[in-house]
């Protein structure tokens, strides 16, 4: 029996709405420090990395993604139930951020946000979330997260679709709301 795709709305992706999930990713926040004699500046502890298990260890890797546009659907999430996850774009663009709360080992009503150009995100360890979906263009990646024994990935396919309707979504090119 086949069951009718449902509607996620997309918002901005700001620290408090986003807290419950992860670490928004920003250099817009907190003003940085400067370092190296004044010639560079550090935005500090964006965001924090946790890892459980035997073995375990921090690693930092690059993706590049293919990206998604017009009507996305939504049919899987995963979670990593033994370290946080971290995606930082290496270049301008927008990034489709979905997330859901947990429901008794279960993701509950997806959550849709959109990235700002220059935003990334660090998912909590054990948060369900949807794959890595740049909007409009290709886009790489760092990744911040886990490797190590044990199973740290965990999938869920929704009974239905969500479904979420990238252009006209109401949002400016950095993902401020339009007035």
């Amino acid at each position: 029996m086949a069951t009718e795709a449902r509607t996620l709305t997309l918002r901005p992706l700001t620290r408090e709405a986003f807290a419950p999930f992860g670490d928004v990713l920003d250099l817009r926040g907190d003003p940085p420090r400067p370092m190296n004699g004044e010639k560079a500046l550090r935005y500090h502890a964006l965001g924090s990395a946790s890892v459980a298990g035997d073995e375990a260890r921090v690693v930092i890797s690059m993706v590049v993604s293919k990206p998604v546009s017009g009507l996305v659907e939504v049919a899987m999430v995963e979670r990593h139930p033994l370290g946080s996850q971290a995606f930082m774009p290496l270049g301008e663009g927008r990034l489709l951020v979905i997330v859901c709360p947990d429901e008794d080992g279960r993701p509950g009503q997806p959550q849709a946000f959109v990235a700002a150009s220059g935003q990334g995100v660090n998912y909590h360890a054990d948060v369900w979330h949807g794959v890595l979906a740049p909007i409009d263009k290709r886009q790489s990646y760092l990744i911040v997260d886990r490797d190590g024994l044990g199973n740290n990935l965990q999938e869920h396919f929704f009974d239905a679709p969500w479904l979420i309707q990238l252009p006209g979504s109401g949002l400016d090119l950095d993902g401020a709301a339009k007035s």
